[in-house]
């Protein structure tokens, strides 16, 4: 599974490479090919949005946007409830411990349950060989596994977040440099330009900022989704791996206060053990102690 899961990342990784290498070398030639022979012919949607754009589009908001597609791709086959949560899993972990609940050695159960990579056996086999045959150790060291794997994708659906919080900033960056493109050709213009001598700083400030949107608004909601799936899968995870300790260590006995010294009670002074059982004087007032 693992060699599988790395091919994939890779292929997914070469076709993604191989895009923004075909883009950037048909937008250079499209930019040092394309003249101003003919004012009016018609655009295409690459001309557009590709080659306008300059050379921010070129080599920063399109190899982020491939990267974006990359990781959105990797993530919904990764972060799934069935390879995360299998089906059963929890049933057949306790099959596993059932010829003996409570094994002399429990790394032996803890190497079973190891082979797998989904969250309720990491947690499980954690348990089992650090928990030492207490129950509530064993608790706690499943929930702190689970804690670890959470901490662990939201680590990487993170890259994700960062994408859609930079690359607005980058479109901006595009646009000022545009409008200073923009203004330079006006002085240059003597205050006069001509409209084709303004398209190209008005092209690099409207299309960068389009990139920039285009990537951050898909890549923000994809992490909104990736963290909510992240959050349901560890709390039904949480609740698969309490059933199956609490199965394959039944006979475990619960932590209890046997060891634990009894608190003495303060000794009774004589005196008033002397008056503790005597009734109340005629008029119903205590007797007074001397």
């Amino acid at each position: 599974m693992i060699r599988k899961s790395h091919l994939l990342k890779t292929f997914l990784l070469v076709i993604a490479l191989a895009a923004v290498l075909v883009m950037i070398v048909a937008a250079m030639r499209g930019g040092l090919g394309g003249g101003t022979t003919d004012a009016a012919r018609r655009q295409t949607f690459f001309e557009q949005f590709v080659i306008a754009g300059g050379p921010i589009v070129w080599f920063v908001l399109l190899p982020m946007s491939l990267i974006t597609v990359y990781l959105a791709a990797e993530h919904c086959l990764v972060i799934r409830r069935k390879k995360l949560i299998p089906q059963a899993i929890g049933r057949r972990i306790v099959e596993m411990a059932r010829p003996n609940p409570l094994p002399a050695d429990l790394r032996q159960l803890a190497a079973g349950i190891g082979d797998g990579n989904d969250l309720i056996s990491v947690a499980v086999a954690r348990a089992v060989s650090q928990g030492g045959a207490d129950r509530q150790r064993m608790r706690k060291l499943a929930a702190e596994s689970l804690q670890e794997q959470a901490l662990q994708f939201l680590r990487r659906i993170e890259w994700v977040n960062l994408i859609g919080n930079v690359s607005p900033m980058i479109g901006l960056f595009g646009t000022v440099f545009g409008m200073i493109k923009l203004f330079n050709a006006i002085v240059a213009a003597g205050g006069q330009p001509q409209p084709a001598h303004l398209a190209g700083g008005i092209s690099v400030a409207l299309v960068t900022t389009f990139w920039g949107l285009l990537i951050a608004i898909p890549a923000l909601g994809l992490y909104g989704v990736f963290r909510n799936r992240i959050e349901t899968l560890i709390s039904v995870a949480a609740m698969e791996v309490d059933n199956a300790l609490a199965q394959i260590m039944p006979s475990l006995p619960e932590p209890s206060r046997a060891g634990q010294p009894k608190q003495k009670q303060p000794p009774i002074k004589p005196g008033i053990r002397e008056f503790a059982g005597k009734p109340a004087g005629p008029t119903g007032r205590s007797v007074p102690l001397r």
